[in-house]
């Protein structure tokens, strides 16, 4: 069967799959899905229920395809769910650009001032949390452009030493990683062709601090007890990109199923 935009689904035993880039087919020994590269099919199954149904973060630095992979992950999967009993997933929107301009800070306020930098990965934090639940009141679920969580890693690198402790007090920080603990947390990988200045964002010096702040981000989700998967920067293809989320969100959601 297919779309509209010509992206196939096809059958896989009891399950669908949709038609990406590289070949997945049923392995009759093992009962599980075998991937070959040819072109995908990512797995999914009708049956699900909007119970245990994992929100997507996708984090990173900057210039690392976020946007771009959140906004394929939506067309993907809202074309995926329509014969489910699934609710569409709300897109939570990157919140900083609004925070920034409402609250009139720049970029180089984090560099100039730490209790500036402070202020603003608050009120970040906060911004965030109420996006979400803003999100669950037509949703059982989202997918987030950005999180919570990457409030703390620039304080981490440019407030005070105990800024990270401050803004884990907050109630808006244990509300977002309650829900991170139970979601999809995806790391882009900095590294890719697309770093460019857009004049809102504060931008990595080099290319060795760009990705210096990437391993901030995986080490930190270490720190605090998160789970995350990594889409590698040599993977390029928004497709693919995309499959590769969507298979690590089917196998999230079982796991949330199995527990």
């Amino acid at each position: 069967m297919s779309s509209s935009n010509g992206i196939e689904l096809s059958a896989v035993g009891e399950s669908w799959s949709l038609d990406v880039g590289v070949t997945w087919h049923a392995d009759p020994l093992t009962s599980s899905i075998v991937r070959e590269p040819t072109r995908s099919h990512v797995p999914y199954t009708t049956n699900m229920a909007n119970s245990d149904v994992p929100n997507i973060y996708i984090i990173g630095p900057q210039s690392t395809g976020k946007t771009t992979l959140v906004n394929e992950l939506q067309n993907i999967i809202e074309h995926c769910l329509a014969d489910t009993s699934i609710d569409k997933p709300q897109i939570v929107s990157e919140v900083a650009r609004t925070v920034l301009a409402k609250h009139k800070y720049s970029a180089e306020d984090i560099l100039a001032s730490t209790t500036r930098c402070l202020e603003l990965q608050q009120l970040i934090l906060e911004a965030q949390a109420s996006s979400e639940k803003d999100a669950l009141r037509t949703s059982s679920w989202f997918i987030s452009d950005r999180s919570g969580f990457d409030p703390l890693v620039y304080a981490k690198r440019y407030a005070a030493p105990n800024a990270v402790a401050q803004l884990q007090q907050l109630p808006a920080w244990k509300e977002v990683k309650m829900r991170m603990e139970r979601s999809l947390v995806v790391v882009c990988e900095a590294g890719t062709p697309w770093l460019m200045d857009d004049g809102v964002r504060l931008m990595p010096g080099s290319d060795k601090e760009w990705m210096q702040l990437f391993h901030d981000f995986c080490r930190m989700l270490d720190e605090v007890g998160l789970g995350y998967c990594v889409v590698p920067r040599t993977v390029l293809d928004i497709s693919e990109r995309a499959a590769l989320v969507w298979t690590k969100w089917i196998e999230r959601r079982q796991s949330l199923t199995d527990n």
